[in-house]
């Protein structure tokens, strides 16, 4: 069993190439999980909150296990579309783009994948977002 913060070496086995391969990106530990930066700004934060301190995760608990969860930006113009249904997604508690999604067995990857991109060119420089192989959302 892990603790809050832990990530399951799983989750991080795919989260990696996907941050990695892009532009100028790194990774680093954050106050809880780790995060994907470009520059000094944080594309994708992945970490496993303590159900006692922020008990409103606690509705996320997968086969008795606290969530898995990754918070990242999203064009504004497309947050609700994307947190509409519900789980895996919804709004975080702060910001105007910032959605969270939980994170496991269920997961598509590549449904991630394009997330944590277009998270990325949220928040690169756009000499940065050009070098991105897709069109994403600040070119579109």
């Amino acid at each position: 069993m892990s603790g809050p913060g832990d990530v399951p070496p799983e989750i991080l086995d795919r989260l990696r190439p996907i941050c990695r391969g892009l532009p100028e990106s790194y990774e680093e530990p954050a106050w809880i999980g780790v995060r994907w930066r470009i520059r000094k700004r944080t594309f994708a934060h992945v970490y496993t909150p303590d159900l006692h301190r922020y008990p409103s995760y606690a509705r996320y608990v997968i086969a008795g296990e606290a969530p898995t969860v990754m918070t990242l930006r999203v064009p504004a113009d497309e947050l609700l579309g994307l947190t509409a249904a519900g789980f895996p997604f919804f709004r975080a508690d702060w910001g105007n783009n910032v959605a969270r999604a939980v994170l496991g067995d269920h997961t598509d990857w590549t449904e991630i994948a394009e997330l944590i991109a277009d998270s990325y060119c949220e928040m690169a420089p756009k000499f940065l977002v050009a070098r991105v192989g897709f069109s994403g959302p600040a070119q579109r």
